[in-house]
């Protein structure tokens, strides 16, 4: 593989960004949940007040791979953290360091901003990132159960009195 590039993604690679969502959905056997098109990744990671980051990850000038991320907060470290939100290589760019070049560069953005911590979220029976993640010096946070309000239940609770 030639030397990879990590770069930050522009609104030129909103369709690239879009097409390796639904790549990922698919691995993820959930395609059926992206509703993302052009027009809400576009203002969502590129409009003056958006709060997500992504980059690409191109080798020999072909996009191999990208990552989605964001910076939250954590009260008892009284610093920001990183949050990946998606990180994606196209199945033939597997095994040649993409993902790794994307998870390095990443703990390097979150060491520059003083960032407490580097978390993301990974399927339960996708062996394969857990292996790899777990290579990398990660390890699970199975204290902690993960729960969504989205759809109907999110509009409920807003409009509750």
């Amino acid at each position: 593989m030639s030397e990879l590039v990590i770069r930050a993604a522009t609104a030129d690679d909103v369709p690239l960004i879009l097409r390796f969502i639904r790549e990922l959905a698919i691995y993820e056997k959930a395609e059926q949940e992206v509703v993302a098109t052009e027009r809400l990744i576009e203002g969502s990671l590129f409009s003056a007040s958006s709060t997500a980051h992504a980059l690409i990850c191109e080798n020999g000038g072909q996009p191999v791979g990208f990552a989605v991320y964001f910076f939250n907060y954590s009260t008892w470290l009284g610093r920001n953290g990183l949050y990946l939100e998606d990180l994606y290589v196209t199945p033939e760019a597997r095994g040649y360091g993409a993902g790794k070049a994307l998870l390095k560069h990443l703990a390097r953005i979150a060491v520059d901003r003083g960032c407490g911590r580097f978390e993301w979220s990974v399927l339960d029976w996708n062996e394969p990132a857990i292996k790899f993640y777990e290579s990398l010096g990660a390890s699970p946070q199975s204290e902690w159960v993960g729960y969504r309000l989205a759809g109907r239940a999110l509009l409920d609770l807003a409009e509750s009195e």
